[in-house]
């Protein structure tokens, strides 16, 4: 890239990055909570809630985020839910990632042996303390990996937030590269910040699996 149209495109291209880590991060964090009141509220739940918890997980799954885009941006003002873009990406990414966190929830619940279980609610221990003391700890160590590969998908899907005009680094890199009929240069760094997002992430969740999983290795 030549260096006056990095001095003069940088500060929006950095820009831009910001808004892709605000979207993300956000995004990826209240999806993370709600996937784990999700699983939670499946888990500790009626039957007839379970069913509708099915249906939710299965709909969101089963259907495009761009889709999911579309609906929330351009069909929520029909509802009364006028939002900004950015505020409709980031609630998309909450809505679209929770189902999947859910599952990886679940699949933690389900490590756990149902023994220890019955055997702290045996010895009185309440449910707030078997979920801290016992479910929690140990089910960190089967979910760790799958988490961080999806919020490592979710970083990459921020570029899709460009279609609804969400300032994000793929939508500045587009313009840069209309402005300026250059585009090999543009995406160039485009692909480098979304590379830096997916090293720094997969060296987080390594050091968050061999926090986990230190019991593991003692002898």
């Amino acid at each position: 890239m030549e260096l006056d149209l990095f001095v003069r495109y940088g500060p929006d291209l950095l820009r831009g990055f910001g808004v892709t880590i605000l979207c993300w991060i956000v995004g990826s964090v209240g999806g993370l909570l709600l996937g784990f009141a999700i699983a939670c509220l499946y888990r500790w739940s009626i039957r007839p809630v379970r069913w509708i918890i099915d249906l939710y997980v299965e709909l969101i799954r089963g259907t495009p985020f761009m889709i999911q885009l579309f609906i929330l941006y351009y069909g929520g003002p029909y509802l009364g839910l006028v939002l900004t873009p950015v505020q409709a990406g980031i609630l998309s990414f909450i809505v679209y990632g929770s189902p999947y966190f859910a599952e990886i929830f679940r699949s933690g619940f389900n490590a756990v042996p149902k023994g220890q279980i019955e055997a702290a609610r045996c010895v009185g221990l309440s449910e707030a303390r078997i979920m801290r003391r016992i479910i929690l700890p140990q089910m960190l160590v089967p979910i760790t990996a799958p988490l961080t590969n999806f919020i490592i998908i979710l970083s990459k899907e921020t570029a899709i937030l460009s279609v609804v005009t969400v300032p994000e680094l793929l939508y500045e890199t587009q313009t840069m590269a209309a402005e300026t009929f250059t585009y090999i240069e543009p995406f160039l760094v485009l692909s480098l910040f979304y590379w830096l997002m997916v090293i720094v992430t997969s060296w987080l969740g390594g050091r968050v699996e061999a926090r986990v999983t230190r019991h593991l290795k003692r002898t």
